[in-house]
């Protein structure tokens, strides 16, 4: 690399590339070009071969590279790390194709004009930073380059620095601390009670309206949606009876746009947000970036618009202060520095699916990005450094005014549970993808009493414990708030002491291993509980997670629980009356307590209710249960208790006991919709199609309620449906496989590679089981690549579920397999998802709790219980395959035994053929190949 010179004031610097040649990698084999123009394509080994005799190769995504060429790990000039360097927080799909397209450039459709294309990617990049080094973020963007050229020779440090006309700068670990240049939140009054001005109908659909734009798509089933949910921002007439409306909003409707212009016009005329709730943080994402549409103004919308996760999902700047102190020891500066970039680029702070780069992780290892989230609870609120520029404290301030909180329906209620929580009980709700509400509620009230969940709760009261790990403990983190005052330290001194009932280090060998025996009333418990379920073990069950019910119950069992519920009940009760006299000095010293000591007082109560108090008192109702007589056949209970022994990959990794409600809506129900004032619960698929009938026009109403708790709240929902406008029977083709055998894991592999080759790439492969999904994938991936069609994988690949959506919409010709998480909520419009190939029918997991539902929730049919599952799955899965009008995809179950009353589930239009794989091979390439 040749030095730069020196960088003239009143002209833009001089740009420096490396004197790197370019690599595309395809499967076992490259395609290499040099600064000279020598090109070479051909085979890996001999990639490898000229590799070690050049410069270090310009490459997007290293590991990636090395991975498809077979090849080990090699110095590389990432462009994934300029462009985080350059253009933090700004979203790239990590390909070449992706960052093409980032860059608002034309992809080359052949890999040697793709490698060419790699050093204009850079000089734009560059350009980028040049244009830019006078703004604020570029500030001390020199010292940091510098200082990633001393330390670790990152071989953009010399680029970096001519771009920003300071090629000698010196070098300092300053520009890491990043909190030192953060912004501070304010406190402000607290905001006065809203208004209750309603939203009718007509002002729906004219904000609706507005939204759009002129000249925009006429849709008239989006204003009728709209009018609708307008439905559910009316004024509550009564307490506990919130203006509830179920809206089943077929796919391509534009239900978000459609919610969100009455919701934004409620929040605006009466003084408070709305929350909009759903499933995923990927969802999440979704939905934030449609309010664009509503606040095109960067600024007016992170004002306007604030998208909430539990804290476990920020970047907590107290780690990140530990970490950039070892950043030297631990060898993660490149990684810290570019985290760094972000952290004053982001919009707010979240590390998980929002605008991080989610392959950050991939480039660096995990380890370099999951410490810096508080992931296991220990934080210490106002008795940080860092609490006034707080990227969680800032949400919660900022959600407080704004117009719209997008949050997931987990925090929404665990809040509820712990009455509102950080950030108060909201007035209005919107629950996209409603059909998700049973299941989410279902993991929110529940309780695991379990040797992970108890290990938890162990290390968050007493940190760590030997070892390399820097848990903080309870009494660290309290230190400051406590003092000397014997009234606090007492219980606090005796709760810990109790707390060492709970598994200690190295449990895992304990509980499996007979001949160590168990440390603690805990661990005997759980290994009582293994010896039950190992006993009652069917031989199928081998090397899979097996349970057992609790009765009859075996006489060690009980003794252990007897024994582990007195135990807890020593530990429950100190931390209680800690927390009730940390309460109590809120009134007793109310004119002597600091605003910072309240809040942190405030945040403590909080946190020993939800991470202690909670389960402690969960675990002991559970516990309780195993002394009652078994439950006489045929009575329904309130709630479903079972033992389970869990494994992974044929290991055993945890035990216990486990608790859910029967019906998790009415929880839900009860703490969640009726305090509010109106609730809108929407989805594409609310009403299974299937129970639509002229006998009984109002069964698919009545089952829809039951699923989402509607039936258990005071007044009646407001019903209403519209269809979706897609001409399903001319733009899809649903064809199930009759010859290829399930169970035989070669015949599935050679159905999937000949498929996803017959549509050319484009196609999403999902699984009900992720041990059949590894199979898969080990048996295709080389021969699809050969072909030229990528495929990436969930549960495979290190990107996070989001990342892998980004590559795959981004590339036309790459595949993904994925579970459920990809059978939900994945928005690939046009060619990058033409097929959708599902292994087998989704029918629900049989169970102990599977068991209880399909008896008393069925109303004495529990065949239809287990299909209305089942077809659900299925057209969740369709559901992803059209996303606009000019889409067209076909649909491939590999499961012959797939009734046909499961399909009748699939949209109106649809058609079902039955065919062998080759005429269904041929069926789909024919289709997709057509205009």
């Amino acid at each position: 690399m040749s030095p730069p010179r020196p960088a003239d004031a009143a002209r833009p610097p001089r740009l420096l590339l490396p004197d790197s040649p370019a690599l595309i990698a395809g499967f076992g084999r490259g395609t290499l070009l040099t600064p000279d123009g020598e090109l070479f394509a051909g085979p890996a080994i001999e990639i490898g071969r000229r590799l070690r005799d050049m410069p270090p190769p310009m490459v997007v995504h290293a590991p990636a590279t090395a991975k498809r060429l077979g090849i080990g790990a090699f110095p590389a000039c990432d462009l994934l790390e300029l462009f985080a360097f350059c253009l933090p927080a700004r979203p790239v799909a990590p390909t070449p194709r992706g960052m093409a397209i980032a860059l608002e450039r034309d992809a080359p459709a052949d890999e040697e004009a793709m490698a060419a294309m790699l050093p204009d990617l850079a000089t734009i990049l560059l350009r980028h930073l040049a244009a830019g080094r006078n703004a604020p973020l570029n500030r001390d963007a020199a010292m940091l380059a510098a200082k990633l050229r001393a330390e670790v020779e990152w071989p953009w440090a010399d680029s970096v620095l001519a771009a920003l006309g300071q090629p000698d700068a010196r070098p300092s670990l300053d520009p890491l601390k990043v909190w030192r240049r953060l912004p501070d939140w304010e406190e402000v009054a607290p905001a006065p009670p809203p208004a209750h001005h309603p939203v009718s109908p007509a002002d729906a659909r004219r904000r609706l309206a507005e939204i759009l734009g002129e000249g925009a798509e006429q849709r008239p089933q989006q204003a009728d949606y709209a009018s609708a949910a307008a439905g559910a921002f009316q004024a509550r007439d009564a307490k506990g009876a919130p203006n509830l409306v179920l809206a089943e909003a077929g796919t391509g409707t534009g239900k978000t746009l459609g919610y969100v212009a009455p919701a934004s016009l409620w929040a605006e005329r009466n003084g408070a947000p709305v929350w909009i709730s759903t499933f995923t943080r990927n969802l999440q994402r979704q939905i934030d970036q449609e309010t664009a549409r509503l606040y095109p103004e960067p600024n007016e919308r992170r004002r306007r618009v604030v998208v909430r996760k539990g804290r476990e999902n920020y970047l907590c700047l107290l780690n990140m202060e530990e970490a950039v102190g070892a950043a030297g020891m631990a060898g993660i500066l490149l990684p810290l520095a570019l985290v760094s970039r972000w952290a004053l680029a982001t919009r707010d702070g979240d590390l998980m699916g929002g605008d991080f780069p989610g392959w950050l992780a991939e480039l660096f290892g995990t380890h370099s990005v999951l410490p810096l989230a508080d992931r296991r609870g220990e934080c210490i609120h106002s008795a940080c450094g860092h609490y006034k520029q707080c990227f969680v404290e800032h949400s919660i301030r900022r959600a407080k005014t704004a117009t719209l909180v997008v949050a997931n329906h987990a925090l929404v209620m665990v809040q509820a549970a712990l009455g509102g929580g950080e950030d108060g009980r909201p007035l209005r709700l919107v629950f996209d993808e409603g059909h998700h509400l049973f299941d989410a509620a279902d993991a929110a009230f529940s309780a695991d009493l379990t040797g992970g969940e108890t290990a938890e709760l162990r290390r968050w009261l007493l940190g760590a414990e030997g070892g390399r790990s820097r848990a903080r403990g309870l009494a660290r983190r309290l230190e400051e708030l406590i003092g000397d005052r014997p009234d606090l330290l007492l219980p606090l001194e005796e709760a810990l002491q109790a707390a060492r009932a709970l598994p200690g280090q190295g449990w895992p060998n304990r509980l499996s291993d007979e001949r160590d025996e168990p440390r603690g009333a805990t661990e005997a418990f759980l290994r009582a509980v293994r010896g039950q379920v190992l006993a009652r073990a069917r031989d199928e069950d081998a090397g899979y997670g097996i349970e057992c019910d609790l009765h009859p119950l075996a006489p060690t069992v009980a003794e252990a629980g007897e024994a582990l519920r007195d135990a807890l009940a020593r530990l429950q009760a100190p931390l209680q009356l800690l927390r009730d006299r940390l309460n109590a000095r809120l009134d007793d010293e109310a004119e002597e307590l600091e605003v910072g000591d309240r809040i942190r007082i405030e945040s403590t109560c909080r946190s020993l209710e939800r991470r202690a108090l909670m389960p402690l008192g969960a675990w002991g109702a559970m516990l309780g249960m195993l002394r009652e007589p078994p439950r006489p056949p045929g009575v329904r209970p309130d709630y479903v208790d079972w033992f389970a022994l869990e494994r992974r990959e044929g290991r055993e990794f945890d035990c216990g006991m486990f608790r859910h409600h029967l019906d998790p809506t009415q929880p839900f129900a009860m703490a969640v919709a009726a305090p509010a004032h109106g609730v809108l619960i929407t989805s594409a698929t609310l009403r299974d199609q299937a129970e639509l009938s002229e006998d009984d026009p109002e069964a698919a109403w009545r089952a829809a309620e039951a699923r989402t708790g509607a039936s258990h709240l005071a007044s009646p929902a407001i019903r209403a449906a519209v269809a979706s406008p897609f001409d399903y029977a001319t733009r899809t083709r649903v064809l199930v496989v009759e010859d290829v055998n399930k169970s035989d894991p070669a015949q599935v592999a050679s159905a999937y590679r000949a498929l996803f080759t017959a549509s050319g790439g484009g196609a999403l492969g999902l699984f009900t089981a992720v041990r059949r999904l590894r199979d898969v994938h080990a048996r295709i991936a080389q021969p699809l690549a050969e072909r030229g069609i990528p495929l990436y994988a969930q549960h495979i690949d290190a990107m996070d579920n989001a990342t892998l959506v980004d590559v795959f919409r981004a590339e036309e010709t790459s595949c993904l397999l994925g579970t459920d998480a990809m059978r939900d909520g994945v928005d690939v419009p046009g060619r990058s998802l033409r097929l959708l190939v599902f292994d087998r029918v989704p029918w629900p997991r049989p169970s102990i709790l599977h068991r209880e539902r399909r008896t008393h929730l069925s109303e004495g049919q529990p065949k239809a219980h287990d299909d209305a599952i089942a077809r659900h799955r299925l057209r969740q899965a369709f559901g992803r395959l059209i996303r606009r009008g000019d889409d067209k995809g076909v649909f491939v179950l590999l499961d012959r035994s797939c009734p046909s009353r499961l399909l009748a589930g699939l949209p109106a239009g649809t058609t079902v053929r039955r065919l062998g794989l080759a005429d269904a091979v041929a069926e789909t390439r024919l289709f997709l190949d057509e205009d």
